[in-house]
């Protein structure tokens, strides 16, 4: 089986990964979950792999903060931290504000990039979320603010107040770069034809599954918004948990592609942290 065949399985639905074709991904040299990257224009330096604190994120709290506490998950932070994965992925929805203060108070706030996203629509909305969400992670800037869960097409219309004001928190230094995180394929498709976004959160997998559309037609808009200099951050990477049992093909399959710059993975213990900072680099260059 080839890449085209591969995906042309993945067009009609979700794939057997029994049959995934790991020579097609294998890199020539090792990536690891703590290469630093420069992500979209702006080349906001983070890590490879994100620590993401929303799986099944709602309602102001998530897996993360149900099973850890606040100071489970700021220590699961900081074993992250010394593992060189300095990249944590937050969201309003989430609840994780606070938590992320907790770990910051043993990390230098220089030395991480903090990620958050917001539903604000209105110019007031957003201030608000602003003065905020720096209040709760105790910190004066987000490295990456996000408009979370887009799903309309015409959403910079219906966002266009929040995004006046994030644009004029990034030129004050309070936001260091922003964008979106899409849930449909036409949310998506204005996301990479739309300047105002700098980064993009694409729901990206071998099997398709919790995705935009299948994995060949979202891969053609990510290089589409990567051709225009946008970032590209992964997510849903093993299908909101689905594929957790095929990590490796999943793996594989994210490192491979050259449109997709990082991504997070919502780890709930130091044994799941460990056992992808050793899968990374294997999965990377698998034959």
């Amino acid at each position: 089986m080839n890449r085209r065949e591969f995906f042309a399985r993945a067009g009609a639905g979700a794939v057997a990964l029994n049959a995934f074709p790991h020579h097609l991904y294998a890199a020539n040299s090792r990536k690891n979950a703590s290469d630093r990257i420069k992500l979209g224009p702006m080349g906001v330096e983070l890590s490879r792999l994100a620590m993401g604190t929303g799986t099944n994120g709602v309602g102001g709290s998530s897996n993360q903060t149900r099973k850890l506490g606040v100071s489970g998950l700021a220590d699961l932070f900081h074993a992250g931290f010394d593992e060189g994965v300095t990249f944590w992925d937050s969201a309003d929805q989430y609840g994780t504000h606070v938590y992320l203060r907790e770990a910051l108070k043993k990390v230098p706030r220089e030395k991480v990039t903090i990620l958050s996203k917001t539903h604000a629509s209105t110019e007031k909305d957003m201030k608000a979320d602003l003065d905020r969400f720096r209040r709760e992670l105790g910190t004066d800037y987000i490295d990456i603010l996000l408009l979370h869960c887009m799903l309309d097409a015409d959403w910079p219309e219906r966002k266009k107040g929040a995004m006046a004001v994030i644009s004029e928190a990034r030129e004050k230094g309070i936001v260091r770069t922003h964008g979106t995180s899409c849930h449909t394929l036409d949310a998506l498709k204005t996301a990479a034809r739309t300047p105002w976004v700098q980064v993009d959160l694409a729901r990206i997998n071998p099997a398709g599954v919790a995705m935009d559309a299948d994995p060949g037609t979202v891969l053609s808009v990510l290089k589409q918004m990567k051709a225009a200099g946008k970032g590209i951050i992964g997510m849903k990477i093993f299908g909101a948990g689905k594929l957790r049992d095929r990590t490796d093909e999943c793996l594989q399959f994210a490192l491979a592609q050259e449109c997709v710059d990082c991504f997070t993975i919502g780890q709930e213990s130091r044994t799941e942290l460990a056992g992808l900072v050793k899968k990374i680099p294997a999965a990377s260059v698998r034959g």
